[in-house]
C-alpha cells in the first residue's frame, strides 16, 4: 500500500481520537453499519480530497465499509492530523498522502497520488481535486462518476465553471445542503474559529472589538459565538440583504475602512479573495490581530502585508507571526493566514461533523445509482438524503417531531380551500 504521511508511530493516538469522535458522530456510525450489509459502493474508487482529521476519518470509514477502495489527501497544508492520518494507514488500512506543514510542492504531489488512484468518485473540499482533472490531468476526468464538494469556496469555483461550460463531469454541492451549511457552517465553524484564536492568543474575547468579515452562514455563526462571550461584535459586508439582516440582529455594521480602525480581532469569512487588503492595515492599531476562517489564505492579501512590512517575526507564540508595519506598529497574522480553526485547534466539533459526512456518505450512494444519468453540471444535494440526515441526527438526540396529518397533507397541496 503506498501512503505519505509524516510518521507511523503517531497511530496509536490518532486512533484513540477517531474512535472518540466516532462516539459523537451516531449518524455516521449507523450508515457505516448499513453499508458494511449492503456494500452500495463496492468495487468504486474513490479519492477525497479533505481535512484529514478525526472525524474525516470515520467518513473515510463508512465508505471502505460500503465496498468502496478510498484514498485520502489534504485540502490544506496545515489541516492535517498526522495522527489521525497515520492511524488511517496503520489501523485501517486506507492510503493518506498528506502532512501537516507540506509546502505547495508535496501538497500538489499528494493530489496527484489521489488521482493516480483513477477515482470513479471524488470528495473535494476547496475544489483543488476537480482542478488538477480540468487543467493538468484531464483524461482522468471523463471515468468520473460525480464529486461532492462541501465548502463555500468550492462551490463558488465549480458554479463559475459551470456557468463557463467547463465543468467535465457532475458535481454536488454538498455545502450548500440545509443539512450542512445550517449547522456546520454556522454551529462548527462559530465555535472552532474562536477555539483557535483563543489557542493561538490567549485573549479575553469578553470587551474586544472583533471584526466579522463576511455574514454568511459561517460568519453568522462565528459573530454569534463572540457576542455571546462578550465581543463588541462588527460585520462588514457587500451583499446589502446580508447587512440588513446582521443589523437586525444587533451587530454593528460598517465599511471596512471604518471598521479597520477600532476593531482589535479581524477574522474573514467570505470565500472571496483580499477581503484585508494594505489599504485597510495601515488604518489598524497597534497589537490588530488578523485571522482567517475561509477555506484558502488569499482573503488577506499576505504579499500586500509582507511588502508594507519592515520586519517580519515568525512563531513570537504558536500560530502568531508578528508584522511591524511603518515604524513600530505590530500586527498579528494567526496561522500564517489559513485556516485557523484547522491550523490552531481541532476543527469543527465530532457532532456537527456527523451530519455533514452522513450527508456525504448517502450522496455517495446515490451517485453511484445515478450514474451515467447525471448531466456534467453542479447538482444540489436531493431533499430525501438532508430530511434522512436530519430525522437520523433527531433520533440520535432523543428527540421525536410531529408528522402531518392526511387533512394537512391535502390542505398544503391543494388550492380549493381558503378563508
Amino acid at each position: 500500500m503506498k501512503y505519505d504521511v509524516a510518521d507511523l508511530a503517531l497511530a496509536s493516538e490518532g486512533k484513540r481520537r477517531i474512535l472518540w469522535a466516532d462516539n459523537d458522530m451516531p449518524v455516521l456510525a449507523a450508515i457505516r453499519e448499513r453499508f458494511a450489509r449492503t456494500k452500495p459502493l463496492k468495487g468504486k474508487n474513490v479519492s477525497a480530497c479533505l481535512h484529514i482529521t478525526a472525524e474525516t476519518a470515520n467518513l473515510a470509514r463508512a465508505l471502505k465499509a460500503g465496498g468502496a477502495n478510498v484514498v485520502l489527501c489534504g485540502s490544506n497544508p496545515l489541516s492535517t492530523q498526522d495522527d489521525a492520518a497515520a492511524s488511517l494507514v496503520k489501523d485501517f488500512g486506507i492510503p493518506v498522502f498528506a502532512i501537516r506543514g507540506e509546502n505547495r510542492a508535496t501538497y500538489y504531489k499528494h493530489i496527484n497520488a489521489a488521482i493516480d488512484h483513477e477515482p470513479v468518485i471524488t470528495f473535494d473540499d476547496g475544489a483543488d481535486l476537480v482542478n488538477e482533472m480540468h487543467t493538468k490531468r484531464k483524461k482522468d476526468a471523463g471515468r468520473i462518476i460525480a464529486s461532492m464538494e462541501e465548502t463555500t469556496t468550492g462551490v463558488i469555483r465549480l458554479r463559475a465553471m459551470d456557468q463557463e461550460g467547463k465543468l467535465k463531469f457532475p458535481v454536488i454541492a454538498v455545502n450548500d445542503a440545509k443539512s450542512k451549511h445550517l449547522f456546520d457552517n454556522r454551529y462548527g465553524t462559530g465555535q472552532s474559529t474562536v477555539d483557535g484564536i483563543i489557542r493561538s492568543t490567549d485573549f479575553l474575547v469578553a470587551g474586544t472589538k472583533v471584526v466579522v468579515v463576511g455574514y454568511g452562514w459561517c460568519g453568522r455563526g462565528f459573530a454569534m459565538r463572540v457576542r455571546g462571550m462578550g465581543a463588541i461584535t462588527i460585520v462588514t459586508e457587500v451583499d446589502p440583504t446580508k447587512a440588513l439582516e446582521a443589523a437586525m440582529e444587533g451587530f454593528l455594521v460598517m465599511p471596512m475602512k471604518e471598521a479597520a480602525k477600532i476593531g482589535d480581532v479581524f477574522v474573514t469569512l467570505t470565500g472571496d479573495k483580499h477581503v484585508i487588503r494594505p489599504e485597510h492595515i495601515r488604518l489598524m492599531k497597534d497589537r490588530a490581530v488578523i485571522a482567517n476562517s475561509g477555506h484558502f489564505n488569499v482573503e488577506i492579501d499576505i504579499p500586500g502585508l509582507t511588502k508594507m512590512s519592515s520586519k517580519i517575526t515568525r512563531g513570537v507564540r504558536n500560530h502568531v507571526d508578528e508584522y511591524i508595519v511603518g515604524r513600530s506598529k505590530r500586527i498579528y497574522l494567526l496561522a500564517e493566514g489559513r485556516l485557523i480553526n484547522l491550523a490552531a485547534a481541532e476543527g469543527h466539533p465530532a457532532s456537527v461533523m456527523d451530519m455533514s459526512f452522513a450527508t456525504q456518505a448517502l450522496q455517495a450512494e446515490w451517485v453511484c445509482k445515478h450514474a451515467g444519468k447525471l448531466e456534467a453540471k453542479v447538482y444540489d444535494v436531493p431533499s430525501e438524503i438532508e430530511d434522512q440526515v436530519c430525522r437520523l441526527k433527531l433520533k440520535a438526540m432523543g428527540l421525536a417531531i410531529d408528522t402531518l396529518t392526511p387533512e394537512q397533507v391535502a390542505y398544503l397541496t391543494s388550492s380549493g380551500e381558503g378563508t
